[in-house]
């Protein structure tokens, strides 16, 4: 059983930067790859990118891709989104979630958290 719990989200501007953590509770942590995942308003939830057990590999979406950055601390149990060159586009709410394998789509995640919300003003 893996609890995850995300913070850091809030208002920023366009072009600012926010960095999400999420905190897993459980010995277990390092076996999993951990995915970030967003859900604007009206939308379906959207696969922002994954990293996998050891940290070495990543994946973005392209919509991501050059502006986020996935990384993850197994000593401290945390994985961290940051997100660079902001944009209104941007805003909905982050979740991280936990998979056994390294994949893309959000029914192979077997744990999520709460969610924390991310805005993104013009």
């Amino acid at each position: 059983q893996v609890q995850l719990v995300e913070s850091g989200g809030g208002l920023v501007q366009a072009g600012g930067s926010l960095r999400l953590s999420c905190a897993a509770s459980g010995r277990t942590f390092s076996r999993y790859a951990m995915g970030w995942f967003r859900q604007a308003p009206g939308k379906e939830r959207e696969f922002v990118g994954a990293i996998g057990w050891s940290g070495g590999l990543t994946y973005y979406s392209d919509s991501v891709k050059g502006r986020f950055t996935i990384s993850r601390d197994n000593a401290k149990n945390t994985v961290y989104l940051q997100m660079n060159s902001l944009k209104p586009d941007d805003t909905a709410v982050y979740y991280c979630a936990a998979a056994q394998l390294f994949r893309r789509t959000p029914d192979a995640y077997d744990y999520w958290g709460q969610g924390t919300q991310v805005s993104v003003s013009s």
